[in-house]
């Protein structure tokens, strides 16, 4: 369509657009607990709080909603969710059980995508040692984000990576909420290389079991945690 000569951008483009940029700003500040878990507030309020317009953050509600992160309540506005401990407990076996198949999958690439598929996750470990060096708990969560990430984007099953996407989205937000009552962050960092090892030298078993047994730690630690400090949702 042409208007005075100039090109316009057919409203359909431009409104998906604007639902796409609601979406990614609305997800992110779930994720990172702007709007924490359990917080309330009307499409225009959220619009209101981001910058954007009530329309394109409504649609990106109704959007996130098929992801677990919200409820939409009729007259009642917009319902960030929140994860009891049997919440998490389900999302770890979700992320065990696929991310140890990606760590199996990626020890049989083929050599060059092996090697620097490991050379990421090498990076992204490195990344964390330096977080957790400078005290830096956020940018530490955001590491261990990008390595199991990059362990399953890379294992060359696409599946693995869209099945994940709403757990890991929900596992993030319960990693930032609890980074400081967790007592054994370095651990991760040995479990990694443990992984990116195997994948490196082309054991599919050993990289299986190592990322298995990475999250099994981490799920046993976590839980009980969560209980003795009492949060029934986070």
């Amino acid at each position: 369509m042409v208007l005075r000569g100039k090109p316009v951008e057919p409203v359909g483009e431009r409104g998906a657009s604007l639902v796409d940029a609601a979406y990614g700003a609305l997800k992110h500040a779930i994720r990172e607990s702007v709007f924490p878990p359990g917080y309330q507030a009307s499409a225009g309020e959220l619009a209101l709080r981001l910058g954007m317009s009530r329309t394109p953050v409504h649609e990106a509600s109704l959007r996130l909603q098929e992801e677990g992160l919200v409820r939409i309540l009729p007259k009642r506005g917009i319902l960030i969710c929140a994860l009891a401990p049997h919440d998490i407990a389900e999302i770890y076996e979700v992320l065990i059980a696929i991310e140890a198949g990606a760590a199996e999958l990626s020890a049989r690439l083929p050599d060059a995508a092996r090697l620097a598929l490991a050379e990421d996750l090498d990076r992204a470990t490195t990344e964390m040692g330096q977080a957790l060096a400078a005290g830096d708990l956020a940018a530490w969560g955001h590491a261990d984000e990008a390595f199991h990430r990059l362990l399953v984007e890379g294992c060359g099953n696409g599946r693995f990576a869209r099945i994940i996407q709403t757990v890991n989205d929900q596992s993030h937000r319960a990693r930032m909420l609890t980074l400081r009552l967790r007592p054994r962050l370095p651990a991760s960092e040995a479990e990694h290389r443990d992984t990116s090892d195997a994948i490196r030298r082309g054991l599919p078993g050993l990289a299986r079991e190592a990322a298995r047994r990475h999250r099994i730690r981490a799920r046993d630690e976590l839980l009980p945690l969560i209980e003795s400090v009492g949060l029934r949702h986070m």
